[in-house]
């Protein structure tokens, strides 16, 4: 069933324009009739401009007369298409709409998929309709197929690419400034790294609020919005977003070296290359750095229970040490925000395992769900490795005024964690490159 049905007449041909007030009344009349229980959301998007805004308020008496929609009929008028669609998707997500029906003329549908493209993801679904009046209930249910299809050029692709990215850098960043948590153990003068927090950005869904850095299919951040947030911490940080290398998880323990073929997945990272900045993600799961001064070499590895318990910090270890010849006893390592043994639980049966790296890696043993602290098993593997343990920065254990191993659980003003925020939950990240 439809949840909302967006009106574009953002760009209707100048015989039409005239007779906006009725032909924006029959639609709304076949969206009324044809409406099950409740009404759809309607959205009718328009210009922004003084020259039209004769225009625009002649919609407001066709918009009175609809008793079924009552509240639910919003114009949105703004200068260009992205600043409308942008939001209209708040007003969806605000909702948790994902259906919506599109009517809007015949020549804009290959126009409006590039940016629906762009801004939305394969949460939403979307069918399209032209802007007609619907002889028959029938067509309120099922999209109207196109005798032809034309193609955009790359050109005006293009065009719709800078016009979105242009509307997203006008947008204000949202609670609060970018706040960037650095380690006292790497050497700033070799290394330039960090830990994001969740202040700074413009994701505006609660649980990716608000500087989420990774889209996915089901989540309702596009990656057009976590791209401006990356160059935004970018811009703060001071590395360049265009040779930024996040790894792709995979919840296990391949390493990518990067220079070579890069793997379909893999969770740790390692580079020697100056001016290359690579990063892990992390949402409870653990953004791990590593840093040779001497070889003056780097790595990252995400580290999640399962990642844990298959040694993806001493896989990355290890590549850094037979890629650039690194001496395990020269690594530093700092783990990241992630949460900790005060808040996770996992089933018997894995925690076991833990168990069996050692019996301070579990609480309440004996219970159906005891709490991990896989940052302990983290550092009893690397050290087990060879890594001196004076190397190892674990502020949960070492030193509380560190301020960078919080529990992601714990500071929900801080942090993003899916353990607490369910499945459409926002993730920081850990980075770091060789300075030039």
């Amino acid at each position: 069933m439809v949840e909302a049905v967006l009106i574009d007449l953002f760009s209707l041909p100048a015989n039409l324009q005239n007779s906006i007030q009725g032909l924006l009344c029959n639609v709304l009349e076949t969206i009324e009739k044809c409406s099950s229980d409740p009404a759809p959301f309607v959205y009718v998007i328009c210009r922004q401009g003084s020259e039209r805004n004769g225009e625009q308020e002649s919609l407001l008496p066709a918009l009175r007369d609809f008793q079924c929609l009552k509240k639910r009929v919003e114009v949105v008028r703004a200068p260009t298409t992205a600043a409308a669609l942008y939001t209209i998707k708040q007003r969806l997500d605000e909702k948790d709409l994902s259906i919506i029906k599109v009517i809007l003329p015949t020549l804009r549908k290959d126009v409006m998929k590039v940016y629906i493209d762009h801004l939305f993801t394969a949460v939403y679904q979307f069918e399209f309709e032209d802007l007609k009046v619907a002889p028959a209930c029938e067509n309120l249910q099922v999209a109207e197929p196109r005798s032809e299809e034309h193609t955009l050029s790359a050109e005006d692709v293009a065009l719709i690419r800078s016009e979105i990215q242009t509307y997203l850098e006008s947008l204000p960043s949202l609670k609060g400034e970018l706040t960037i948590l650095r380690s006292s153990l790497i050497p700033d003068d070799i290394f330039l790294h960090g830990f994001t927090t969740r202040a700074g950005g413009i994701s505006y869904i609660p649980t990716l609020s608000s500087c989420n850095l990774f889209s996915s299919s089901k989540r309702r951040d596009p990656q057009v919005v976590v791209k401006e947030n990356l160059r935004r911490l970018a811009k703060a940080a001071g590395f360049n977003p265009e040779t930024f290398h996040r790894v792709k998880t995979d919840h296990a323990n391949a390493v990518c070296i990067m220079g070579k073929t890069e793997p379909d997945c893999y969770d740790g990272i390692v580079t020697n290359q100056k001016g290359v900045t690579i990063a892990a993600p992390g949402a409870d799961c653990i953004p791990v750095l590593f840093a040779d001064p001497v070889r003056k070499a780097c790595g990252a590895a995400h580290s999640g229970w399962k990642g844990t318990l298959l040694g993806v910090s001493m896989a990355t270890v290890n590549a850094m040490v037979s890629e650039y010849g690194c001496n395990v006893k020269d690594i530093l390592v700092v783990l990241g925000p992630s949460v900790g043994p005060c808040c996770y639980k996992l089933p018997h049966e894995s925690a076991k395992e833990f168990h069996s790296i050692d019996p301070g890696c579990v609480r309440l043993f004996d219970s159906a769900s005891p709490y991990i602290d896989i940052r302990r098993a983290t550092r009893i593997l690397l050290e087990s490795g060879g890594i001196l343990p004076e190397n190892i920065q674990d502020d949960s254990v070492m030193d509380q005024n560190q301020n960078v191993t919080f529990c992601t659980a714990c500071h929900p003003d801080k942090f993003y964690s899916h353990f607490r925020d369910g499945t459409n939950f926002g993730t920081q990240i850990g980075f770091i490159s060789i300075k030039d």
